[in-house]
């Protein structure tokens, strides 16, 4: 089982509801709530986390 690095977004707000990235191994991303790290990680190729960035961050500006 790979050994994710987790990382607090920097879109994270100040009342729990956070988000965490691990980008650190090879040909995925893992994605898991930071409430609960012993709980689900959702895993994307990082082609896909990209879009979904990209998305997100256009999604801000609306």
């Amino acid at each position: 089982m790979p050994f994710f690095q987790f990382v607090k977004s920097s879109y994270s707000s100040g009342n729990g509801e956070c988000v965490e990235v691990a980008r650190n191994i090879p040909g995925a991303v893992a994605v898991r709530d930071s409430k609960d790290a012993d709980g689900a990680i959702v895993r994307v190729s990082p082609s896909a986390w990209s879009s979904f960035a990209i998305f997100a961050g256009r999604s801000r500006r609306v």
